[in-house]
C-alpha cells in the first residue's frame, strides 16, 4: 500500500511505534482511575452488539488492522487499527472502547464505520484478547477489570500514546455501556490529552471532586427506560457538570432503554441509534475537527 504519511507504509510504520515505542515509554505519575460501577444489562448473549445500528455502511473506504499497541504486565495488547483509505495527512483519532462482551467483530466493524466518517480509530482490548457470549461470563470480566484498574489505566495511556505517535491532532474517546463508563473514565484519567468523549448508556459520576479535573467537553446518550444506568443519576451528573462550568451535552431518549443501539439487544430502536450516532459525529467534528 502507498505510504499515507512520510517515513514508510503507515501499517508498517504503526506496527514499529506499537512494538518499541509504548512499551518504553511509561509516565512518571500513572494514574488510577476511581471505582468504576459494574456493567449490567438485560442481554443474557453477545450474538451481535455493536453500538451502531445495522452493518456498517463505510462513506469512504478503509483500511484497518489488528497492531499491537500496548505492554501491560509485560504482555503486548493487541487493538483494531482503522483509517480512511485516502487519508493523506493525519487525522483526529478516537480511541473505541468496547462494550462489556469484549473487542469482538462487531465492535471492529463499528470502528470502521466510525473510521469511514474521517477518523483514525483505535479500538482498544482490556480483556486481554478475550471475548465473551454470555452475561455471566460478561460480568466476570467487568470484575477483573475493576481488580486490575491500574492496568486499565496503563492500556489507556499507552493507547493515547500510540494514537500521538501517529501525529493525531486531536483525541476523543467513545464506548458503550462498559465501554461508555470508561470512555469518561479516560477523560478522567488523561484530561490533558482527552479533548472530547462520548458515553453511550455508561456509568456516570456526579462527584464534582473527580469531574473538576475532566477538561474535555461530554456528550451523553441515554434512555430514559435504562433500568440500569437511571436517568436520575444521569441529571446528576448532567447538573454537577453545568455547576463546575463544564461543557456537556446529554440527550435522553423518551422511549429508549439500556442498549438501545445494540442490533441483537430487545431494546434496540434503530430510529434512536442512527440520531446518537450523528449525534456523536457532529460532535466529533465540532470538537475534533473545528
Amino acid at each position: 500500500m502507498p505510504s499515507k504519511l512520510t517515513g514508510g507504509p503507515i501499517l508498517a510504520t504503526l506496527l514499529i511505534i506499537s512494538l518499541f515505542g509504548t512499551a518504553c515509554e511509561r509516565a512518571a505519575d500513572d494514574r488510577v482511575p476511581a471505582e468504576q460501577a459494574v456493567e449490567a444489562t438485560e442481554t443474557d448473549s453477545a450474538a451481535a452488539t455493536s453500538g451502531a445500528a445495522g452493518a456498517p455502511v463505510l462513506n469512504r473506504p478503509v483500511d484497518s488492522e489488528t497492531l499491537p499497541y500496548a505492554d501491560v504486565n509485560e504482555a503486548l495488547v493487541y487493538g483494531h487499527f482503522a483509517f480512511p483509505s485516502d487519508m493523506i495527512e493525519p487525522l483526529p483519532a478516537i480511541i473505541l472502547i468496547h462494550d462489556w462482551w469484549g473487542l469482538n467483530d462487531d465492535i471492529r466493524a463499528v470502528a470502521d464505520r466510525l473510521a469511514s466518517e474521517g477518523f483514525m480509530v483505535l479500538a482498544i482490548d482490556l480483556y486481554s484478547g478475550e471475548t465473551v457470549t454470555t452475561a455471566q461470563e460478561a460480568r466476570q470480566k467487568t470484575i477483573q477489570v475493576l481488580e486490575n484498574q491500574d492496568d486499565v489505566a496503563e492500556n489507556m495511556r499507552q493507547a493515547i500514546t500510540f494514537v500521538e505517535a501517529v501525529e493525531a491532532p486531536a483525541i476523543g474517546t467513545v464506548g458503550w455501556g462498559f465501554g461508555g463508563g470508561w470512555s469518561l473514565e479516560g477523560a478522567l484519567l488523561f484530561p490533558a490529552e482527552i479533548e472530547a468523549a462520548v458515553i453511550y448508556y455508561g456509568q456516570v459520576s456526579s462527584d464534582e471532586e473527580r469531574l473538576q479535573v475532566l477538561e474535555a467537553p461530554v456528550l451523553g446518550l441515554f434512555g430514559r427506560n435504562d433500568r440500569r444506568i437511571e436517568v436520575e443519576s444521569v441529571r446528576d451528573f448532567e447538573e454537577a457538570m453545568q455547576r463546575l462550568r463544564k461543557p456537556v451535552d446529554i440527550q435522553v431518549y423518551a422511549d429508549a432503554g439500556h442498549s438501545f443501539a445494540d442490533p441483537a439487544h430487545r431494546n434496540f430502536d434503530a430510529a434512536v441509534a442512527e440520531d446518537a450516532w450523528t449525534r456523536m459525529l457532529d460532535f466529533f467534528a465540532l470538537n475534533l475537527v473545528n
